[in-house]
């Protein structure tokens, strides 16, 4: 029992009953479609067969890195998800499978986006031959940076009707006020991603700063700082907590 409990505590969010303690065949089928798409982001290079060729592989490490990480932060947000609610109705696999859909889907351009990105970056290392190589300007970058916004955003909408499900079943799952708001929390910051993404994907795609459009992601950094401190579960618990005499 010992054992359980400290497994428990190193693997669980402390404001938040797991609901979903056993692994459900939706969220297998997941994990598949997940392991599928780091995948091919990981292994879309070509196999190297000269030393050129495995200098540009080395190369693209950086890339590939950062397309994994984005990846398997979508995967804790889905994992995260099942664990906190372990809803598995109609509404949730269909919003699932869309979800798995637009992630499989968006693996290469998702891996072309960084590399790209990372081919404008090191320009002057190389006299933009990366840049050329991939057939790359300013307008082609800020369309495959618009494609990337709206596959993003479609992720995140998913994630949006997801929670938005649970919070109405709140009462079903007796969500506490504290779980209540960590949820309304998580809500808010894929809401806020969703739009972001959109407006990011307009601007690369009519602005004529095109790319450079994409810095403008960097703003979930500061909003998620709000919403960790608006959406505070141990300011709710001491609110709800009784006054003593």
């Amino acid at each position: 029992m010992m054992r359980g409990t400290i497994a428990k505590s190193l693997d669980h969010d402390p404001h938040f009953r797991w609901r979903g303690e056993s692994v459900t065949r939706i969220e297998n089928l997941s994990d598949i479609v997940f392991a599928l798409a780091m995948g091919m982001i990981i292994l879309s290079a070509n196999i190297p067969q000269t030393f050129e060729d495995l200098q540009a592989f080395l190369f693209n490490i950086i890339p590939a890195f950062a397309s994994f990480i984005l990846l398997l932060q979508i995967w804790h947000g889905h994992f995260t998800f099942f664990r906190r609610f372990g809803v598995a109705d109609g509404r949730i696999i269909l919003f699932n499978v869309i979800l798995l859909f637009f992630v499989l889907f968006a693996a290469y351009p998702l891996r072309f986006a960084f590399e790209s990105f990372f081919a404008f970056i090191t320009g002057p290392l190389d006299n933009f031959a990366r840049a050329s190589l991939m057939r790359l300007d300013f307008k082609r970058s800020g369309l495959i940076l618009s494609y990337f916004a709206m596959g993003y955003a479609a992720i995140n909408l998913c994630f949006v009707l997801m929670y938005r499900h649970a919070i109405h079943k709140a009462d079903t799952l007796k969500l506490t006020p504290s779980e209540l708001t960590l949820s309304r929390g998580s809500l808010a910051m894929y809401i806020f991603m969703t739009v972001l993404c959109v407006i990011v994907a307009i601007i690369c795609r009519l602005d004529p700063i095109y790319g450079f459009g994409g810095w403008l992601l960097v703003l979930n950094w500061p909003f998620g700082a709000w919403v960790a401190k608006k959406y505070n579960p141990e300011q709710t618990e001491s609110d709800t907590e009784p006054e003593t005499p």
